[in-house]
């Protein structure tokens, strides 16, 4: 049995499709299962809660031989030890209590940089994993850079202003990946019963670019001239916390992001191994240019 945390996310539900497309047999843990596609709920287990609820996780680890674990987004958190430690001591618990066998988890690149140490969400990220591999479960940590699929969060702004905005160097080159090679990844271990230990797997996709060569690439897709715009951190972390967010996540995103301007997406060497192949061409041909078309 494989279980999936967030199999109505942006990267869960590609994994959990995965899964089910190689008749692995899956249980789920869904807050709200109603919103499960009809057919999905007809051949999946799901256990109704949040998984940072140790009663919820312990019942849907029962005889499970992987976890695919997600964290949960919490916009409105008052500390990052809240968010990514807290939520995830009841499953780490549950990992032993039920014997789970191997977990893969979406964390981020970074572990060893310079940097890495004052990276907002991405230090938090890596402490969990640290909190994880502290079981003696065995664990791969997925270590990506920023998502392609993050640009959709901006479509509206590039319809109205041929613009995106980031607080990140516009020159600066560095790797990015697609959600569905994320998805692929986590589907293919979690299928693998065979390795065991504890190890991060970086997933880089195929290129580095930086906010100019995504702008270019945007606009010969789009067929409309769309340009980068680095903005200030400070206009950032307002707009997040205009936004709704919590003045502490709102740092650490804007930690993150300055971090990144210092090289932590590069800290990663590119391998053979930690080549995704989606192009952030293919990627605005496949899911940018539908949304924009919208």
């Amino acid at each position: 049995m494989i279980v999936v945390t967030t199999p109505t996310g942006t990267i869960g539900h590609q994994v959990l499709q995965r899964l089910l497309d190689s008749d692995a047999p899956v249980r789920v843990i869904a807050r709200d299962p109603a919103r499960l596609p009809a057919d999905i709920r007809e051949r999946v287990d799901i256990v109704q809660g949040s998984h940072g609820d140790i009663d919820v996780v312990t019942k849907a680890f029962a005889d499970a031989d992987a976890v695919f674990w997600l964290l949960p987004p919490n916009l409105r958190a008052t500390s990052l030890d809240a968010a990514f430690l807290d939520f995830t001591r009841p499953a780490c618990a549950a990992f032993t209590s039920q014997d789970v066998q191997r977990v893969v988890g979406v964390s981020a690149v970074g572990r060893g940089s310079a940097v890495a140490a004052h990276a907002g969400l991405v230090t938090a990220s890596l402490a969990m994993d640290d909190l994880i591999a502290s079981t003696g479960v065995s664990y791969r940590a997925l270590a990506m850079p920023s998502f392609m699929d993050n640009m959709l969060g901006q479509v509206e702004t590039i319809k109205s202003q041929g613009t995106f905005f980031w607080p990140l160097a516009p020159d600066h080159k560095r790797p990015t990946c697609a959600t569905r090679d994320i998805a692929a990844v986590a589907a293919e271990l979690l299928l693998d019963d065979s390795w065991t230990g504890q190890d991060s797997v970086p997933i880089l996709g195929p290129e580095d670019l930086s906010g100019n060569d995504m702008a270019q690439i945007m606009s010969e897709v789009l067929g409309r001239p769309i340009r980068f715009q680095q903005i200030p951190g400070t206009t950032f972390k307002t707009r997040l916390l205009e936004s709704g967010m919590s003045e502490v996540m709102a740092q650490g995103m804007l930690d993150m992001l300055e971090a990144k301007n210092n090289g932590l997406d590069n800290a990663e060497p590119r391998t053979p191994q930690s080549t995704t192949p989606t192009t952030f061409r293919q990627w605005c041909e496949e899911s940018l240019t539908p949304a924009f078309q919208n």
